[in-house]
């Protein structure tokens, strides 16, 4: 099984490049202990999508030292990459979003796999429930029978500012609908956020949310690349800023009736450092788990 890590983005609310922001005494970062999480798993294979400017750096602090642990490959995200010229504008310089991440690793995925962000902390059962599922597809070339991990929202808000969640509506275990919204900010109501009207929308804590952990098939490529083109083709869209998020893909998959997503109800605590001001809350949760043993005190001796 492959482990695909959404490493590409730029980190610019954090201050740089978090991905690689150590977390321990050892120079280790959240990506070490998602790594660890998914080989115990089962998973044998990374795939990192990075910007290819960054690709020394993370092969130096993070693919050498995992490398005689699970097989390493490195996927480049690029604004030209995948898209026609004639669609670029001169000014943009944002990535196009975390579908067309996964699209740039797509000879890499011939089998099931899981889709991560590197700067986020889904814990070992997370890992492991997802692993499960995908056992249950692998091998199946048209089976359109994907998975997510869903997260209660209030235990995914920072005190320093706004988050981007896929709320979703669940049924039955079954993935309803689910919208990226990238505003959204703790409220004592639960969550607010505002929508595509400019309206503010309130939402309880306890609603479902999608933390970008996926499980797919290879045959998710097969429906979804027509909607990038949908969102490239998209006049209304800010061209300069737009992104083609990977929940509106499969939020559109579910309104098609093209796949079917079932939502992982995990035991795992969250954790993640959208800003710089939830670095020493994540410093403190990890130390805690090393100092019960769920971790060793250096991941890789």
């Amino acid at each position: 099984m492959t482990l695909v890590v959404l490493a590409a983005g730029m980190g610019s609310r954090y201050g740089g490049l978090k991905q690689i922001d150590p977390m321990t005494p050892h120079g280790e970062f959240i990506i070490d202990f998602s790594i660890l999480d998914a080989i115990r798993a089962g998973f044998d294979r990374v795939v990192f999508i990075i910007k290819e400017e960054n690709y020394d750096v993370f092969r130096e602090t993070i693919g050498d030292r995992i490398a005689g642990k699970i097989r390493v490959e490195y996927a480049f995200q690029a604004l030209n990459k995948l898209v026609p010229a004639e669609r670029i504008p001169e000014d943009r310089t944002k990535p196009w979003g975390t579908y067309h991440a996964i699209m740039c690793a797509k000879e890499y995925l011939n089998d099931a796999f899981a889709v991560i962000n590197a700067d986020d902390f889904y814990g070992e059962d997370a890992y492991a429930k997802v692993a499960e599922f995908l056992r249950t597809v692998e091998g199946k070339t048209a089976n359109r029978s994907y998975a997510m991990v869903g997260y209660q929202l209030g235990k995914t808000l920072t005190d320093a500012g706004s988050v981007a969640r896929g709320v979703c509506v669940t049924e039955n275990g079954r993935l309803q609908s689910i919208v990226e919204r990238t505003k959204i900010y703790k409220d004592p109501a639960g969550a607010r956020f505002e929508d595509e009207n400019g309206e503010t929308v309130f939402l309880p804590a306890e609603s479902p949310v999608s933390m970008n952990f996926w499980g797919f098939t290879p045959d998710i490529f097969h429906d979804a690349d027509s909607y990038f083109e949908e969102f490239l083709a998209d006049p209304n869209r800010d061209p300069l800023k737009s992104e083609c998020y990977l929940p509106n893909v499969v939020g559109q998959l579910i309104r098609d009736e093209k796949c079917d997503v079932t939502v992982l109800e995990t035991t795992a605590q969250w954790y993640g450092v959208t800003y710089q001001e939830d670095k020493a809350n994540v410093i403190e949760k990890i130390h805690a788990m090393i100092a019960a043993g769920q971790y060793p005190d250096g991941l890789w001796k």
